[in-house]
C-alpha cells in the first residue's frame, strides 16, 4: 500500500515572522528556527548577532531575516562573534533574504544569502 507523505500536512514546519520597523534590532533566542525576521524601515537597519553569554542560542541555530523596506539591512557582530561571510555583511536591496547558522563553536555564525560588500 502507497502511501502519500502530504496526508499530514501538519507534520510540515511553518514559519512565523517577527516584524521590525526600527532601525536597530538584536535577535533574540524566539527568532532562531521557524521564524524570519522581516525588516522594514527607510532608513539603514542595523541587525546584530549577540553574544553566546547574552544570548544562548544552540549549537546548529538558524536565523534568517529578510529586507523588506527600501533602508539597506547590515548584520552586525556582537562582542566576541564571529561572521564568516563572503562577499559582505549588507543586504543586496530591497527583498533580498539571509540565514545565519551557527556553527559548532558558540559565537561563530555561518553567513548566507543575498548578501553584498
Amino acid at each position: 500500500m502507497a502511501v502519500s507523505l502530504l496526508t499530514n500536512a501538519s507534520a510540515y514546519p511553518t514559519v512565523s515572522f517577527n516584524a521590525q520597523t526600527g532601525t536597530t534590532y538584536t535577535f533574540a533566542l524566539t527568532d532562531a528556527n521557524n521564524v524570519v525576521v522581516s525588516l522594514t524601515n527607510a532608513s539603514a537597519i542595523t541587525l546584530t548577532v549577540p553574544p553566546n553569554s547574552s544570548v544562548a542560542f544552540p549549537t546548529g541555530a538558524i536565523l534568517q531575516f529578510y529586507q523588506g523596506g527600501a533602508g539597506q539591512v547590515t548584520v552586525a557582530a556582537g562582542s566576541g562573534v564571529t561572521i564568516i561571510y563572503t562577499p559582505g555583511l549588507k543586504l543586496r536591496a530591497q527583498n533580498s533574504f539571509a540565514t545565519l547558522i551557527q556553527t559548532a563553536t558558540a559565537n561563530t555564525w555561518l553567513l548566507s544569502g543575498d548578501v553584498t560588500a
